[in-house]
């Protein structure tokens, strides 16, 4: 086979979207498009879309009485023909040169970057509640990392061949797995909708890809801009549908190979022990891949810049209204830095605007539905009716138009206060303020609190402090920062998961991912046989 190489990816520049910029004007212009057309999503199996009579429905979060999109859900039936089709595919799929199968994911990149990427942005924007910069980073920037670097990484993969000895040729054969693998995606990230369905397929394997509900539209562009991009018919099945169906449905069967999986920990949790439960039904034992919730931190040493400290509190906690797996739900900061912290955490949190994403000026979005406003909100009564804490921003919950909380900080002196160790998804930040000379008590109590460890950062001048935060909070976070926010983590730069009960942190966007959805065949050739048993120690 011709080694080809893949060309080395370079990340996705951010288009600016200044006022006038050909980038807004047309980003603008598929808004419009977008807010007076109500798609109809299909479900795609085999490459044949089937319009079912079971709809659910796409609301735009911050104008909830806004309908952009219906889709259908799938039945069990529907689950059976995706099977089916996966498995119809599988053959050819796998057996395709790798090179070809690359081409299709790099032609996507480029369709994504060019013709697709207001279409993408703006579903993220309408259906998701991102404003222009996160869903710039998001929808187009990340995904685009993801389907130039993937392939460069799978060849990196193909390459790592073993050694050989005299007369023998030895090799690796990276083969697919057996059976379908089954993607499930968040709403927060249409990058990792993108992902999750489309790094297995790069290694061969056919998918079953169910997209949240609340992010359909989105991933619905997805699929088409793959089929533009010469993507066979029933490599990817997109099979939208209830949880309570799909997901109880595709977990015990035989041929299930693999769970590609982003969302909350419970969720993952039973599917595991469904996975555990059926373990000796499967034809081989599936790969299990989740990246899942986190209580991501923000610690100051009495060192660090208050200036600093405080831009990364705003950014990092309410960037995206709270909804990022990476989002500071929780702060460590001393005693000595507070009064500063405090000063310019709240000046700037007065100018930042709550409200429609489409508006340029916004910078805190809706939250994604009813429920998850209504989760994060008794959060906040909670710590309202709370002794051990304050509220020291001003209330404001409201959803007869959208679903908007506006940026919440609570500060507490419980260290075992509950929104210091529970993940609320949402744009409330929770203070615990500590003597100065507790520096290093204090990073063992945010290595405990909490059971997630998905991202965290420290801020400190001197290295000292730093390599003692670095050793305590070890496990706590598998992307820990320094001197900068604990999100934007970018392909190729900062590959992404974390442990606890974060994950599996298998790392999206990188060598270590792709590595799960292969299974390794070792293969040795002996070129001259021996004709007797014996061995010569053995003769006169």
């Amino acid at each position: 086979m011709t080694n080809y190489q893949i060309p080395k990816a370079e990340n996705e520049p951010i288009k600016s979207y200044m006022p006038g910029s050909p980038e807004l004007v047309e980003l603008q212009a598929e808004l419009e498009r977008q807010k007076n057309t109500v798609v109809d999503i299909p479900l795609i199996i085999g490459g044949q879309r089937i319009f079912t009579e079971s709809k659910g429905e796409i609301r735009i979060p911050h104008k909830k009485d806004h309908k952009l999109a219906t889709f259908s859900q799938a039945s069990t039936d529907h689950l059976d023909q995706a099977i089916a089709a996966a498995a119809a595919a599988k053959e050819e799929w796998e057996n395709m040169p790798w090179q070809d199968r690359m081409a299709i994911f790099l032609k996507a990149a480029d369709l994504l970057a060019g013709p697709w990427r207001a279409v993408l942005n703006a579903a993220t924007m309408l259906g998701q509640s991102k404003n222009v910069f996160q869903a710039e980073i998001d929808a187009a920037c990340e995904l685009i990392d993801f389907w130039r670097f993937n392939p460069y990484y799978a060849k990196q993969i193909y390459g790592v061949q073993p050694d050989s000895s005299a007369g023998i040729w030895n090799r690796s054969e990276y083969r697919a797995l057996e059976g379908f693998v089954f993607a499930i995606a968040p709403f927060n990230f249409t990058s990792i909708a993108g992902n999750l369905p489309t790094a297995p397929a790069m290694m061969g394997n056919t998918v079953l890809f169910k997209p949240a509900s609340t992010a359909v539209l989105s991933a619905y562009y997805i699929m088409e801009i793959l089929e533009e991009a010469g993507m066979p018919p029933g490599v990817i099945n997109f099979i939208p549908g209830r949880g309570s169906v799909v997901g109880p449905y595709l977990l015990p069967h035989r041929d299930m190979a693999g769970v590609h999986f982003t969302g909350s920990t419970g969720v993952f949790q039973d599917m595991w022990k469904t996975v555990g439960e059926n373990i000796a039904t499967y034809k081989s034992y599936p790969r299990i891949v989740g990246e899942t919730g986190g209580k991501d931190f923000v610690f100051a040493h009495p060192s660090a810049n208050p200036d600093q400290v405080a831009t990364a509190l705003l950014r990092g906690s309410f960037e995206y209204a709270g909804q990022k797996c990476s989002a500071a739900s929780r702060s460590y900061l001393p005693k000595s830095l507070w009064p500063a912290i405090k000063e310019k955490l709240l000046a700037d949190l007065k100018t930042v605007k709550t409200g429609d994403p489409t508006e340029i000026s916004t910078t805190v979005n809706a939250v994604i539905d009813q429920s998850a406003f209504e989760s994060i909100s008794r959060y906040i009564s909670y710590a309202e009716e709370a002794e051990t804490a304050q509220i020291i921003t001003d209330v404001k919950i409201d959803d007869s138009v959208g679903y908007f909380i506006h940026p919440t900080v609570v500060v507490t002196e419980d260290p075992q206060f509950k929104l210091l160790q529970e993940e609320i998804f949402g744009p409330v930040l929770t203070i615990f303020v500590y003597e100065d000379d507790k520096f290093e008590e204090t990073l063992e109590l945010c290595d405990a609190t909490s059971p997630y460890a998905l991202t965290g950062s420290i801020f400190a001048k001197g290295r000292t402090e730093i390599n003692l935060a670095f050793k305590k909070l070890r496990h706590a976070a598998g992307n820990f920062y320094i001197n900068d926010k604990p999100t934007g983590a970018v392909v190729n730069q900062q590959p992404f998961g974390g442990g606890r009960a974060s994950g599996t942190n298998d790392k999206a966007g990188s060598q270590w991912n792709l590595m799960r959805w292969v299974s390794p065949r070792s293969i040795k050739e002996t070129f001259v046989p021996p004709t007797q048993y014996d061995y010569p120690y053995m003769r006169d």
